[in-house]
């Protein structure tokens, strides 16, 4: 079997298992993710190893973590990405799609530097910026949602 069609008969049971590991071990989780744009207003999006499509980079935020130290750490493990201003706060959303406990802050970062291209790995399968009219065909709804709110204008739901 190929490494994509194990990763798709594998994935829905892994993930099951972290959230109702999750679920006992935390009472609710919150996670951060960027929107990074460049002078192109183009978006940096990352694909898991782990789950389909491509997301905003960014991941949960740890115990004794303020939601900025957790958004500079995925930025920096996710895409080598550092940034030079303080980051905006785009808004908090309720993701249900896996519990009903999660929330997930978004925050839009327009000043920042790539020393280097991150190197994908175990976590991290492929990267890029992306212009709004060419994302990639399996990007999340959820990423492609806050995009058009950062981007176009588009109402901001309080849902992911």
């Amino acid at each position: 079997m190929a490494i994509s069609g194990w990763r798709r008969a594998t994935e829905p049971a892994l993930r099951r298992a972290l959230h109702l590991y999750w679920r006992f071990s935390r009472g609710m989780t919150l996670g951060v993710r960027a929107v990074v744009l460049n002078g192109r207003s183009e978006a940096f999006l990352v694909k898991h190893s782990y789950v389909s499509g491509w997301h905003l980079p960014g991941g949960g935020v740890e115990p004794g973590e303020t939601l900025l130290d957790a958004l500079a750490r995925e930025l920096k493990e996710e895409a080598n990405i550092v940034w030079a201003a303080a980051p905006a706060l785009h808004g908090v959303f309720f993701q249900d799609s896996a519990s009903s406990r999660d929330h997930v802050a978004v925050f839009v970062v327009k000043t920042f530097r790539q020393d280097a291209a991150p190197v994908p790995d175990r976590e991290i399968v492929g990267h890029g910026f992306f212009p709004l009219a060419a994302l990639p065909e399996d990007t999340t709804r959820g990423t492609r949602a806050r995009l058009a709110e950062v981007l176009e204008g588009a109402p901001i739901s309080e849902r992911w």
